[in-house]
């Protein structure tokens, strides 16, 4: 049996963790690129520091949208296409997909560089700030291509059923990344260029392993290496189609990045834009296992719903749900039972900072309990292949409900509106989110007995 097949016949629950588990460490060791930045700018640095890491956020998710678009458009497809049976078309996939990459990456690095300063000050970067956001921002550009390639081509490796494999990569840019981090900011003084140099390197070292999985013949998908400039539109259609959901989902995070720092900054200043950057970084440490159980479920899904084994599909997100509402609840409970400790690791020198800093941590994540059961289910519609309600739910949470209400809120209730805003909009979410869930629940389970009684029909 060869490995993607077992994602049509081994049992649901070992499956899952198979390839979770190595995702959940890699995408946790991922977050590391940011956090770890951001916990050695707020020590080495400080607050402005902090500051100008998270006014180039928006423009780092654009460039990232962009990736996803691609990436995981591309790996929904090649699983849906391994279902079937379709092999060859999966290999045309996957050639395609780096092509269009490769082609993102060096577009956004030149737009990037030729419009640096006007982007930074529609970002909002203040004359203190601004010095700190171009440095970073200068450089980590430059590292466009080895960000798209390895990101990108890495979700592919898992949609392969090689999920340890993919997890190696994420790690091998992550402690490389923290590694650099403490040497050019600590050891040499950098600051924020330190911070950038860092990533990219070990963007680049990511970039080489994921290539070279390829180039020693071990993957399950052989890659066709004169086919990726040939790019079909056909096929380009088909990944822009599945990855819409993740590529809004993103997009609109920088749109609600932009906003937020604008309303941050007129309520309560450059200080106020650090304190949640710490919120963001502790964020992003409790969410990102989710984003890793929804990289290990995706593939299955996507598997048995093209092969219309319709049960699996549904024993798969329900465990897969579960899981994430275990993960943000007992990241919910860290937050409650040491806040202080938790803020503190991004600057507990600054008083100010700490201050505003657990204020906002108590605040934003109100609602974290509910938060899992949101996000897996917009990759649930991902992964099925069904862009629409993927992106139904994916804007739901940024942009049809966070962004009016950092609008609305914060004129009657200041900077606590604008905290405010992120466990509202969680909240609805997550309602609209169960009711799209429950209707498809409904549909899989009629288009299951409508398959076994086809099956059971006399010849």
């Amino acid at each position: 049996m060869d490995r993607a097949e077992r994602l049509g016949t081994e049992r649901i629950l070992p499956l899952l963790l198979k390839f979770s588990v190595p995702a959940i460490v890699g995408m946790l060791v991922q977050a590391l690129y940011n956090v770890v930045d951001r916990i050695f700018v707020g020590n080495g640095v400080g607050p402005l520091g902090l500051a100008g890491l998270s006014l180039v956020f928006p423009i780092m998710l654009v460039q990232m949208a962009f990736v996803m678009l691609v990436g995981l458009g591309a790996t929904a497809v090649i699983s849906i296409r391994l279902g079937e049976g379709r092999r060859d078309e999966a290999e045309k996939i996957l050639a395609n997909a780096l092509g269009l990459l490769l082609i993102i990456a060096l577009a956004g690095m030149t737009a990037g560089l030729l419009f640096l300063d006007p982007v930074l000050r529609l970002m909002g970067a203040s004359e203190a700030v601004m010095p700190y956001a171009r440095d970073y921002l200068s450089i980590i550009l430059y590292g466009a291509v080895f960000q798209a390639v390895s990101f990108g081509l890495n979700h592919m490796i898992r949609a392969q059923g090689s999920p340890a494999i993919a997890m190696a990569t994420m790690l091998i840019g992550a402690i490389s990344n923290t590694i650099l981090d403490a040497v050019f900011i600590l050891r040499f003084g950098w600051g924020v260029k330190g911070a950038a140099w860092a990533t990219i390197m070990a963007q680049a070292l990511s970039m080489v392993w994921v290539l070279s999985y390829f180039l020693r013949g071990k993957s399950e998908l052989r890659l066709n290496w004169r086919a990726v400039p040939r790019i079909e539109l056909t096929i380009v259609k088909q990944i822009a189609a599945i990855g819409f959901a993740p590529f809004a989902m993103q997009l609109a995070a920088s749109v609600q990045n932009f906003i937020l720092n604008q309303s941050l900054i007129r309520h309560g200043g450059d200080l106020a834009v650090s304190a949640m950057s710490v919120v963001f970084s502790l964020n992003t440490l409790i969410l990102m296992p989710i984003f890793g159980i929804n990289q290990g479920a995706q593939p299955i899904l996507g598997y048995n719903y093209g092969a219309k084994q319709y049960q699996r599909v549904r024993q798969t997100f329900l465990y897969a749900a579960g899981a994430a509402t275990l993960v943000v609840n007992m990241g919910f409970l860290a937050t409650r039972l040491f806040p202080q400790q938790l803020v503190s690791l991004f600057g507990k020198e600054d008083v100010q900072l700490m201050a505003l800093g657990l204020r906002a941590v108590r605040t934003v994540m109100i609602c974290m309990p509910v938060v899992g059961l949101q996000i897996v289910g917009a990759n649930f519609f991902q992964a099925l292949g069904k862009p629409k309600k993927a992106a139904v739910l994916s804007l739901s949470r940024q942009v049809l409900l966070l962004i009016p209400l950092l609008f609305i809120l914060p004129r009657f209730y200041g900077l606590s509106g604008v905290f405010a805003a992120y466990p509202a909009a969680d909240a609805g979410a997550t309602a609209v989110t169960v009711s799209l869930v429950w209707r498809e629940f409904a549909a899989l389970g009629r288009a299951q007995a409508e398959t076994d009684a086809a099956v059971l029909q006399p010849r």
